[in-house]
């Protein structure tokens, strides 16, 4: 279903195309003639810079409502060059930006009502960004974002559906600020350089313009056109989009209750009916809540015993805990801040997750004292846990934290933080957790030590592994699941700084087998030795809002002078949003098991290394004990053959490789699969 925007006569706008600039009113025209001819380009580029928490439905809108507002009165508009002399007309700085940044196009110049417009369409696209936290949903925009047209009653709008790489970009772009999408959409939709990019966002309001352009850099890298051709498709094209119904059974009941209200507000006269109530005490714009999303009567609260009876073990099934469970008072201030924040109250959430208010009822999952605060957890439609904090003593800023949760399993919905308290924090275990013990990756021939957990299943403080300075211990979480939903179950958890610990497992090296094995708990000695030689590099995943990690030993390398053996592991960490993070390692032989493996290789947004990325070759230098320098290479088990090129040449059948070479050597790694096809090494 086509979107078109207003319809105007093509006579008209060819007459605006070439007429000269006699006056201001003619510059209105001309702005309207450029809008009316590059409409489909300028929407497409408001739609990738709204926020993506919009929705798809909204966001369409938003995007032609951008466009179409963009166009003002005729004060507004700079006069034409041709109407003052260049050496007394004072341009404005809306009009300087757009004539140099309209030339410092790849495609070419484009022209200055274009360009003027197109500054004017990312402002408001930008402004949407920076919009209040409660904002949107179903309170009132402010005014300056307040939506007018188009409006679409009884229907939901959603452009084509991609496949699988369209849908990885836009995850990618959910992921970043509005300024780092406004960044990669210049200059791969409208051809800007980086330093046209960074000159129109500096002129659009865009915080860090130079930040952004950089970040922009790494989405859609390596293929940066391959990205290009995905960001024109249809997912990404607001003006040709498809249809479905609303919901047609909440669309009656609202039907049915205006027309009560109707019929109340005739008999009472001045009775004023309304559906939705302001949460008590919030200003008069933005107080417009749902009422029982932020009534505390209206929380869900699961049955104590039900996540031994259900087939979903998940944050679903946790029951509702706490000595204050019952308190409607700090339910209800804990529901009003998540609804509408104070300056007061310190909020942050993981990358990825929204911080809008609650669209029904959320799930309680606690209440209580823990640390001299009172502590309130909420879980929120499957998708994310959010914490509430205020001081029980009182004159401390409470704290509201977000953390996405969507798809947690018996592993990764075990345990959420409750308390950070300096070095160590409590956390509340899952009602499945049978027993709960604390180890050090670092000391892996130790024993676990007992953790102490009361009856509402908070636990004593854990040592929390050190943010900065020295790497000497790595303290985490060893659960196990009761046997009532599985048997001989246990896992490893850490604290990664957000709310919901990471659960860490190990692959083991396929070995004769044909076939490559999967992850599994990192709790045996093979595990437990390879974590305690990586576990320092989880540090680089902190507060980035990982779900898992998983070390994968994809090869074993016999070393040159001497025969010692070597160990290539993949350490890949995957976010609750999607994207994951890999880390190549190589661990030679030392004379400590704690000794930190070496990082040669580092990669953000990729497959390698999971289900849907599983052939892998690395490379680095390495110093043997006479002082020679060799060029080492391994591959996972489908790599066959491995060829070194540039300043140092060699090959090697199977999936090792090692030739002498300088220090510095530039060495070029591929490597052919045994089923056919190449690879090259991550860098």
């Amino acid at each position: 279903m086509p979107i078109h925007p207003p319809p105007h006569q093509q006579q008209q706008q060819q007459q605006q195309r070439s007429a000269p600039a006699p006056g201001r009113p003619l510059g209105v025209q001309q702005a309207e003639a450029a809008l009316v001819e590059h409409y489909p380009r300028l929407v497409r580029l408001a739609y990738v810079v709204l926020p993506p928490a919009l929705g798809r439905h909204r966001r369409v809108l938003a995007a032609h409502g951008a466009v179409q507002r963009a166009l003002p009165g005729a004060r507004a508009v700079p006069a034409p060059a041709s109407r003052v002399p260049a050496q007394s007309r004072r341009r404005s700085s809306e009009e300087a930006a757009a004539e140099a940044v309209g030339a410092d196009a790849a495609k070419g110049p484009v022209s200055a009502p274009y360009a003027w417009m197109r500054l004017r369409v990312l402002r408001t696209a930008l402004a949407y960004e920076r919009r209040p936290r409660w904002w949107p949903g179903r309170l009132p925009a402010p005014a300056a974002l307040r939506p007018t047209l188009p409006v679409v009653w009884g229907l939901r709008l959603f452009p084509r559906a991609g496949g699988a790489d369209e849908l990885a970009l836009d995850r990618a772009l959910s992921g970043v600020p509005g300024a780092v999408r406004a960044a990669f959409a210049l200059q791969l939709l409208e051809g800007l350089t980086e330093s046209g990019a960074r000159a129109l966002l500096a002129e659009a309001g865009a915080d860090d313009p130079a930040g952004a352009v950089r970040r922009a850099a790494g989405l859609g890298a390596p293929d940066r056109a391959g990205a290009q051709v995905l960001l024109r498709s249809g997912e990404f094209d607001p003006c040709s989009v498809q249809t479905r119904p609303s919901d047609l059974l909440r669309r009656r009941h609202r039907t049915r209750a205006l027309a009560l209200a109707a019929t109340l507000c005739v008999v009472a006269g001045a009775v004023v009916v309304t559906a939705e109530r302001g949460v008590q005490g919030a200003g008069d714009e933005g107080a417009w809540v749902s009422v029982p999303a932020l009534d505390p009567a209206a929380l869900l609260r699961t049955a104590a015993e039900q996540w031994a009876d259900t087939s979903r073990i998940d944050f679903t099934a946790w029951p509702v805990r706490g000595d204050r469970r019952g308190d409607d008072g700090l339910l209800g201030r804990a529901l009003r801040a998540w609804a509408e924040p104070s300056e007061a109250v310190r909020v942050s959430a993981t990358p990825g997750t929204v911080d809008v208010p609650p669209a029904q009822p959320p799930q309680l999952l606690f209440a209580g004292e823990v640390d001299g605060a009172a502590v309130v957890l909420f879980h929120d439609r499957g998708v994310r846990v959010v914490r509430y904090a205020e001081p029980s003593a009182g004159g401390g800023a409470a704290a509201l934290d977000f953390a996405r949760t969507d798809d947690a399993d018996v592993t990764t919905g075990a345990a959420v933080v409750v308390s950070r308290t300096g070095d160590t924090a409590r956390f509340l275990l899952a009602p499945w957790i049978s027993t709960a013990t604390t180890r050090d990756l670092l000391a892996p021939g130790t024993p676990d030590r007992p953790l102490e957990v009361a009856p509402d299943g908070v636990t004593a403080p854990v040592e929390r592994p050190a943010a900065g300075g020295g790497c000497d211990s790595w303290p985490v979480l060893r659960l196990r699941s009761s046997e009532r939903i599985v048997e001989n179950h246990a896992f490893l958890l850490t604290d990664l700084g957000d709310l919901a610990p990471a659960h860490l497992t190990y692959t083991p090296q396929p070995g004769s087998g044909a076939f490559a094995r999967q992850p599994r708990e990192a709790t045996g000695p093979e595990a437990l030795g390879a974590w305690a030689r990586t576990a320092c590099s989880l540090r680089a995943l902190s507060g980035s809002g990982v779900r898992a990690v998983n070390n994968w030993a994809f090869a074993e390398q016999r070393l040159p002078e001497g025969g010692a053996r070597a160990e290539w592991l993949c350490t890949r960490a995957d976010t609750w949003r999607g994207p994951g993070r890999v880390l190549v390692q190589f661990l030679p032989p030392a004379g400590s098991p704690t000794t930190p493996a070496a990082v040669v290789a580092d990669r953000n947004d990729t497959a390698l290394c999971s289900r849907f990325g599983q052939h892998i070759l690395a490379g680095t230098h390495w110093k043997a004990a006479s002082g020679r320098w060799y060029v080492l290479a391994a591959g996972s088990r489908a790599v066959d053959r491995i060829e070194a090129t540039g300043q140092v040449r060699g090959t090697a059948d199977g999936p090792t490789l090692a030739v002498r070479a300088p220090r510095d050597a530039s060495v070029r790694l591929t490597a052919g699969l045994r089923e056919g096809g190449t690879l090259a090494a991550v860098r």
